[in-house]
């Protein structure tokens, strides 16, 4: 009998909310959610995904234009469909469950962000908050359309001064980083621009490529024993689709 135990649905709900994974994510997600201090073994993420897709729970499969395998929450895991293998956003998603599985590591948790509440609001890839921090992440591989920052600067603002956001964080590809540190230069204030982090974390193909370290340069220390006030704002979508 293969046993289910209280990782296996923490993980699942983790693969929930970030939809597809790679297993360097894996990894770095079950040492998180098992409360350990460094990645489990390649070998361990393996036999997991392994006994998960013999209980039906995962599935596994390498598109044709990926270099690894993509592992996502079945239908029966989760209650809805998984993403399609040929989508144009695999590799956006799967940057995006890299950068939360390394949050998950530091103990953070990992949430879906809030759906806009207007036309000049913007939905951030997800949040990670660990005690009184809040940090909103966008995965940007290809640089937005430069008309389009300053509204996502804007909102980026006024996250920080009303909803308690601690910093908003970029893992780019460099090109990309280069592109948005330049626009919140110009359209952040003085006070807030030291707030967004963006550096290279990517190659074009979407894999991690950086220190991890780079991704808490400049961040805040959490009081674990705080409660995050602003939490209203931040609507919790634990496995639900953007």
């Amino acid at each position: 009998m293969i046993q289910f135990t209280s990782r296996d649905d923490a993980m699942l709900e983790w693969l929930g909310v970030v939809r597809v994974a790679e297993m360097d994510a894996i990894r770095y997600a079950m040492a998180g959610l098992s409360g350990a201090d460094k990645p489990v073994h390649v070998r361990k993420a393996q036999n997991w995904v392994a006994r998960l897709e013999a209980l039906g729970m995962v599935g596994r499969g390498r598109p044709s234009h990926r270099d690894t395998s993509i592992i996502w929450p079945t239908a029966k895991a989760v209650g809805r469909q998984p993403l399609s293998l040929l989508g144009q956003t695999i590799r956006h998603e799967c940057a995006v469950a890299a950068v939360s599985a390394r949050y998950l590591l530091r103990g953070y948790t990992w949430r879906q962000d809030r759906k806009p509440s207007g036309m000049f609001d913007h939905e951030a890839d997800g949040v990670a908050i660990k005690g009184d921090v809040i940090e909103l992440v966008e995965v940007e591989l290809t640089p937005k359309a430069i008309s389009r920052y300053k509204l996502i600067c804007d909102s980026h603002s006024s996250r920080l001064l009303h909803e308690g956001v601690s910093r908003v964080v970029y893992p780019s590809t460099a090109d990309a980083a280069r592109t948005v540190n330049k626009q919140a230069d110009r359209y952040l204030f003085r006070t807030d621009r030291p707030r967004l982090v963006a550096f290279a974390a990517f190659d074009k193909n979407g894999k991690w490529v950086a220190r991890d370290e780079a991704l808490w340069v400049g961040a805040q220390v959490p009081n674990e024993f705080a409660v995050a006030a602003e939490l209203d704002g931040l609507e919790i979508l634990e496995g639900s689709t953007r």
